[in-house]
């Protein structure tokens, strides 16, 4: 784990007509504020990463499909300095993912037709208070290649 990453397990409430996913509510003791909510499509084997939010705290679900998320902690201070985590969010593992400030951000589509992330974020989004990295050209060490376990 890394420090300040929260995992919240996520409510789904099917019946004959289909399904309610919940994700964030205001009465959440893990809920902080909100700046703006988005959606995020991306198509399979597509990367989106590296992002990192100087303020913003990030909060994904994954609401269609399936991504492969991955996180890097590269704070100065955090006592979890240089890990990783790998993380498969989707119908398998329906979750809300908390992601600090500072924390370098990036998700890989894993599924036809595409896969479709919300973002209820803690401040309205700004380029300016923001960094990006290319995801194959950076100092991070991860590759996005397939792993066959």
């Amino acid at each position: 784990m890394i420090d300040g990453v929260q995992i919240i397990p996520l409510k789904r409430i099917p019946d004959e007509r289909g399904t309610i996913f919940h994700m964030l509510r205001t009465t959440d003791p893990h809920f902080q504020q909100f700046g703006e909510i988005y959606f995020s499509s991306i198509y399979k084997g597509a990367i989106k990463g590296w992002h990192l939010h100087r303020e913003m705290t990030l909060n994904y679900a994954c609401v269609f499909g399936r991504i492969k998320l991955v996180l890097y902690d590269d704070r100065p201070t955090s006592a979890t300095r240089g890990k990783l985590m790998e993380l498969f969010l989707g119908q398998d593992n329906y979750s809300l993912v908390i992601i600090p400030p500072e924390v370098w951000n990036g998700f890989k589509g894993m599924s036809n037709p595409y896969a479709l992330v919300a973002n209820c974020c803690t401040h309205a989004h700004d380029p300016a208070r923001s960094s990006r990295l290319d995801p194959f050209d950076n100092h991070i060490p991860y590759t996005w290649k397939r792993k066959n376990h």
